[in-house]
């Protein structure tokens, strides 16, 4: 857990010395108070004192909670200024570590849990930093420094205070080795709690469509239960200490004025009046030797939490990256793709998805990708950005293998339309000019003329704001086709050498498909295009087409020639067109 704290700046660790000085000097003033209590004690009893001798030690005493009061003012701010900035750098540090996460090691975290992670998960540690710096710093000191102050002066009270902190000891420790494992299972619950609130919103429409909000409202009821019934169980076990740390309170109380009573007996007027007086102080520097560990037990009620929430933090920190960045290598030639060899299987699986795949492209062409659901064509679509990296084989773009490059610069050469079209919240134009094109900035012109390619210039002026009209997180104020639309257009803005479309055209109607396509061969001619498609229509122009089975490449030319000799294809071409049309196009 506490590898976590190195990320304190020199600052931070500035504010915590200050902190520390500053809880010094609140203890030693603090403890100061039953020394002058004491004195007016004896005061009072012994002849001679005057009223000036007693508002002295009394003005001593206010002198001393004022000064407690600033201190603790004080070192409050400084401490929530501090937790508040650390879990602030530490969530940034957490979104920069999952930006860079490959996509095998985010479904190996799962969404649900690096959200819990990069908020709840922060917050404990945040707790424990804001209290924690009070109080883990402050009781030690407090409880150290009072025993010392006390331990000379009378043996038998000694021993009383000892065995209460003894006992206290012990209750500390049993209840922190019982609920330290329970925090963990909180966490993993909360995990599951996010999971299934996302499942059920995402999900709203087909639950609604299939009334089966019974069956996902008993799912979510056991999840929510776990997490009650842990948390139920951790409370009954910490509602343990109060009663505890109450009894040992009065119980050292009382013992000592009870051992007092017994020693007082037989002593003569001036040393029951130094007794007495010890008394005082020993209660009083008891009682702060109690409250010292009283602040322990809340910081053990959070730090048992906060260590399981450092650690899952920890695990996305410490994460081995698979996708790394190259040497930066400058391309050698424009707008070429090549496969050599190319071979691949998702990290935990034991097959190959894809195998022995190889083949070229040069600048301007098209090349699609056809096959049967789950043949591998997004899937080898996606290693061209180094979504995944290959198994076996070398991908190269533009001459150069696609792992020397940073990512930065092979995604600015690539111009990708995913098969799920996704929007960000926001107007119309920021999703076109969205990201880093490694160009100058996109300009409104631009904007326009992608729109035109992508076909999507008549709804987007038939928005209130036109470019910059709304869209809501994940494009739900647009149609399925609109949003593609827009995808597509956001990629041809980028004007990138190379394109991607992963069957970025299913959700578009025949005659939109086709005249979006037809202004996309005139936009993109002397840009590559890499297409993965479904519709023979779609693909049936291409300058090559590569046909997938199994993993497999199993047919390799244009259209005319795949029909005389590539079986697979046929099959695929004659369940969507007739013979006559397809020996027409």
């Amino acid at each position: 857990m506490f590898r976590l704290f190195r990320n304190f700046s020199k600052k931070d660790l500035l504010i915590i010395l200050i902190c520390v000085v500053a809880m010094v000097f609140q203890v030693w003033i603090e403890l100061r108070l039953p020394e002058y209590m004491s004195e007016i004690t004896r005061l009072i009893q012994t002849d001679g004192s005057t009223m000036k001798e007693i508002l002295h030690s009394g003005g001593m005493m206010l002198l001393c909670a004022l000064g407690s009061a600033f201190s603790t003012v004080f070192i409050g701010y400084f401490a929530a200024t501090l937790s508040a900035s650390f879990s602030r750098a530490l969530r940034a540090k957490l979104f920069k570590k999952v930006q860079k996460l490959g996509v095998s090691e985010m479904k190996k975290f799962q969404t649900s849990s690096l959200i819990t992670r990069t908020t709840n998960d922060v917050s404990q540690v945040e707790m424990l930093i804001a209290m924690g710096l009070q109080a883990m710093i402050k009781a030690p000191i407090m409880a150290v420094w009072a025993i010392t102050k006390i331990v000379n002066k009378s043996a038998e009270l000694s021993g009383l205070v000892a065995i209460c902190v003894l006992v206290l000891l012990v209750t500390v420790a049993t209840i922190s080795f019982i609920v330290t494992p329970l925090f963990s299972k909180i966490q993993k619950y909360t995990d599951n709690l996010n999971k299934s609130i996302r499942e059920n919103l995402m999900g709203v429409r087909v639950i609604r469509a299939f009334n089966a909000e019974e069956f996902q409202g008993e799912k979510f009821s056991e999840v929510n239960s776990d997490i009650t019934n842990t948390h139920i169980k951790i409370q009954k076990t910490f509602a343990i200490m109060d009663p505890i740390m109450g009894s040992v309170m009065h119980f050292l109380t009382l013992g000592i004025y009870f051992f007092g009573a017994l020693l007082i007996v037989n002593l003569g007027l001036v040393a029951r009046l130094n007794l007495f007086s010890n008394m005082v102080v020993f209660t009083s520097y008891g009682i702060q030797v109690i409250m010292s560990f009283l602040m322990l037990s809340m910081i053990f009620m959070i730090m048992p939490r906060a260590k399981v929430s450092a650690n899952r933090i920890n695990e996305v920190l410490d994460s081995d990256i698979s996708i790394y960045d190259g040497v930066n290598s400058k391309p050698k030639e424009v707008g070429t793709v090549e496969f050599k060899n190319v071979s691949f299987k998702y990290p935990d699986a034991d097959d190959y998805l894809l195998k022995n795949i190889s083949f070229s492209v040069k600048k301007g062409e098209t090349v699609a990708f056809i096959g049967s659901t789950g043949s591998g064509k997004s899937t080898l679509i996606n290693l061209v950005p180094r979504f995944y990296d290959v198994t076996d084989g070398e991908i190269y773009v533009d001459g150069v293998d696609v792992r020397e490059y940073t990512l930065k610069n092979l995604h600015n050469i690539i111009g990708y339309v995913s098969q799920k079209a996704f929007m960000f919240t926001g107007s119309v134009k920021d999703n076109i000019k969205f990201g880093d094109n490694g160009k100058k900035e996109i300009n409104d012109k631009q904007v326009y003329e992608a729109l035109d390619v992508a076909q999507a210039t008549e709804f987007v002026n038939k928005m209130e704001d036109k470019l910059d009209s709304h869209i809501a997180r994940g494009g739900t104020n647009v149609s399925g086709g609109q949003k593609q639309r827009l995808s597509i257009a956001r990629a041809i803005a980028r004007r990138p050498e190379i394109y991607i479309f992963d069957d970025t055209f299913s959700a578009l109607d025949y005659a939109t498909d086709a005249k979006l396509r037809k202004d996309l061969k005139k936009y993109t001619k002397d840009a590559t295009c890499l297409i993965v498609a479904q519709r023979i229509g779609t693909i049936i122009h291409a300058d090559k087409i590569i046909v997938l089975d199994k993993g497999e490449c199993v047919g390799m030319g244009t259209h005319k020639e795949l029909l005389k000799s590539c079986k697979v294809y046929k099959e695929i071409a004659l369940s969507q067109l007739s013979e006559e049309e397809l020996n027409n196009a």
